[in-house]
Formats: C-alpha cells, sequence, structure tokens
C-alpha cells in the first residue's frame, strides 16, 4: 500500500477497455492486443506522451484505452493509462492542461492562487510557457511538466533528454532576472513518490538548468496525483529531495 491518500477529486477520464501491450514502434504509436468475447485482435493507439516510458509501456504491460473521435485519424484510439505495479499511471500528456488549471483556479498553491487574469501559451523571449498570471499587479510566469518516472520513492523528470524542456526552464530563469514571479508545476502521477528531482542521468543539462532555476527564485512545486477508476485525484505536495 502507498502513502500517498486518494484526496481530491480533479477529473474524470473515461476509459474503454484494457489491453495488453504488444509493441511501441515509435514514440507516438503503440500496438495493443485486446481480447473480448474469446476474440482477439491488435489495435493501434496514440502515445500522447514523447518520453520513453520504459518501466510503463513493455510488451506483456497492461494499459487502458479510450476509443478515439475523429474523422482523420490514423489510430482508432488513445492509449490512457499503464499499470505499475497494483497501480494505474496516466501517460497521456493531453489532460495536463487540465489538471494544472484545476491547481490553480482551486488555490492548491499559495503563490498561484486568487489571481486577476490567467493567459495561457503566452510568448516569453523564444518560447511560449504554459501560463501568464496577474496578481496584484506582479506577472508570474508558470511553466508545467508532467512526471511518470520514479525509482525507490524518487520521481524524476524527464524521462528522455529534452532541449525544449531546458529551454523552458532557461526562459523561467530569464524571468526572474527580469523582476517576474516564476514557477514550475510539476505533476507527478507516481503514487509511490515521496519526493522530486531533476533527471541528472537522463539529462545532465536540463538538470544543471533546474538547480540554477532553483537558485535563481523559481517556484518548483511537485503536485502528486492518482489515476483511480477513472478519476484523477490529487493527493499532496511533495517536497524537492535534497542533493
Amino acid at each position: 500500500m502507498h502513502s500517498a491518500r486518494y484526496q481530491t477529486e480533479v477529473i474524470h477520464i473515461r476509459t474503454d477497455v484494457q489491453g495488453t501491450l504488444i509493441a511501441r514502434p515509435n514514440r507516438f504509436l503503440a500496438i495493443v492486443e485486446l481480447g473480448t468475447g474469446g476474440v482477439r485482435e491488435h489495435v493501434k493507439a496514440h502515445v500522447h506522451d514523447p518520453g520513453r516510458l520504459t518501466d510503463i509501456l513493455y510488451p506483456g504491460s497492461s494499459v487502458l484505452l479510450r476509443k478515439a473521435t475523429g474523422l482523420k485519424r490514423k489510430t482508432g484510439w488513445d492509449l490512457i493509462a499503464g499499470k505499475v505495479s497494483d497501480d494505474w499511471i496516466l501517460i497521456n500528456s493531453s489532460f495536463h492542461g487540465q489538471i494544472s488549471r484545476w491547481v490553480i483556479e482551486n488555490g492548491i498553491v499559495d503563490l498561484l492562487s486568487d489571481c486577476d487574469s490567467i493567459l495561457l501559451e503566452q510568448k516569453y523571449g523564444s518560447s511560449r510557457l504554459d501560463y501568464l498570471l496577474r496578481k496584484d499587479g506582479k506577472d508570474i510566469w508558470v511553466e508545467v511538466k508532467g512526471c511518470t518516472l520514479a525509482e525507490g520513492g524518487v520521481a524524476s523528470f524527464p524521462d528522455a533528454p529534452t532541449t525544449r524542456g531546458r529551454r523552458h526552464v532557461e526562459e523561467l530563469v530569464k524571468a526572474r532576472a527580469e523582476g517576474h514571479e516564476a514557477a514550475m508545476l510539476v505533476l507527478i502521477f507516481r503514487p509511490e513518490a515521496e519526493c522530486f528531482k531533476a533527471n541528472e542521468i537522463i539529462d545532465p543539462e536540463f538538470s544543471e538548468v533546474f538547480s540554477r532555476a532553483i537558485g535563481s527564485g523559481v517556484a518548483v512545486f511537485p503536485l502528486l496525483f492518482a489515476f483511480k477508476a477513472g478519476i484523477i485525484c490529487f493527493c499532496k505536495q511533495l517536497p524537492v529531495c535534497p542533493p
């Protein structure tokens, strides 16, 4: 039993069927075996997460799918979650916007609560950051990252090298240098996690920028979520792991 308690309902995410992963030919495609009524078939599912996900998606792993909508789709299904031990882990980043918006609007983090305005996808420097919040006459630039990797109770990001992610954090550092508030929301979907750190083994350059961001005053909020019975629940805020 993990220490995370399922506390506050955030959003409902419908899933239609459970299957078994056969292969992941590329980052965005999974081949999944479905079995209903004694008939087994292989279907193509879109993977809406650019990470490696190697401890979640591997031949034989259990996954949850949702029937896709849209006439121009090349895949008939969306991959929603994968199973690790007894836990379903959300691995579909298309829901990060809804979850992070819930965090901001429900005052989960004091710095980001009671804002006068919430603007999405605003340009700063050479990037677009997820949110520009305005509060008490100040700008707060916010970037959101999703974390699906954990080992030994330590959640870490990224699970694949990310030039784009590093650039986003560099923009937060610049925002602080120019007198703005800046924050990173880390949405962690591994209920066994007890703290969060940058993954220096996978991406040492991101890790270096992350450390510099904390030193410059960028606020980091690792938030733990769980996916249970089709509901994303907020559990608690985690600390950043000590160096």
